[in-house]
């Protein structure tokens, strides 16, 4: 099955993700502390990227992607 990049967005950031008036990321964003940010953002590129060879494929890799750019921004915000 080939996939497109629009269709891999609606699987890594789902509808259901923004349910009750708030995104669950920025929700979690607002909750965590930067350095409890930093890990689950690390946790979830090192996550995806163990396992796209073996579960998703594509999807899991663009997942990675998703959650390293998150990173990258904490990483900037806090030294920039």
């Amino acid at each position: 099955m080939n996939m497109n990049y629009e269709t891999a967005l609606d699987n890594i950031n789902p509808d259901h993700y923004k349910r009750g008036g708030i995104e669950t990321f920025d929700y979690m964003k607002a909750k965590m502390t930067p350095v409890q940010l930093e890990g689950y953002l690390l946790g979830n590129v090192l996550k995806y990227m163990s396992r796209y060879q073996y579960k998703n494929g594509v999807e899991d890799v663009r997942k990675a992607e998703w959650y390293l750019k998150e990173l990258i921004k904490v990483l900037e915000g806090a030294n920039g």
